[in-house]
């Protein structure tokens, strides 16, 4: 093989492995997106173990935004989660947003769970149900102890 024929195969190479990085690229750029822009959400959760900014939002298991800011509430000792969800989804006042494990090695994302007030929540109002992230360690903890004091009783 020539020279020129070998410059050109690797050329084309190269070209290919940019198109295929610039393809993954965009479509992780697309993954974080919201469309139609949206409005900000807070909840204030006891426990947020698990979440991070831009771990997904859900309304009925759907990806319907993402956690935009995490901060701790001097105040109040708890941890305030900033979510962003698109214009057209309108929630009623009385929402609830629960800390939800996506799988026993997978991260956390927050899940909305719609109320039945007739009032709705407005761009940079509180969610105040909340549940905060339950640890699995802990639950298992609990069991462990309560089957050894079952065992010591009988």
């Amino acid at each position: 093989m020539s020279t020129t024929a070998e410059h050109r195969a690797e050329l084309i190479a190269g070209a290919v492995v940019l198109a295929v990085a610039a393809g993954f690229l965009a479509w992780s750029m697309g993954r974080g997106a919201i469309s139609g822009g949206g409005y900000d959400l807070t909840a204030s959760f006891p426990d947020v173990d698990g979440v991070e900014v831009g771990a997904e939002v859900r309304l009925a298991g759907v990806p319907v935004g993402r956690v935009t800011d995490l901060r701790l509430n001097p105040q109040t000792y708890l941890a305030d989660a900033v979510i962003r969800v698109p214009d057209d989804v309108v929630l009623p006042a009385d929402s609830a947003a629960l800390i939800q494990s996506d799988g026993l090695l997978g991260g956390a994302y927050i899940q909305l769970q719609p109320g039945g007030s007739m009032d709705n929540l407005a761009p940079g109002d509180e969610i105040e149900d909340v549940q905060g992230a339950v640890s699995l360690i802990s639950l298992m903890m609990k069991f462990v102890d309560s089957q050894s004091s079952d065992g010591e009783s009988q």
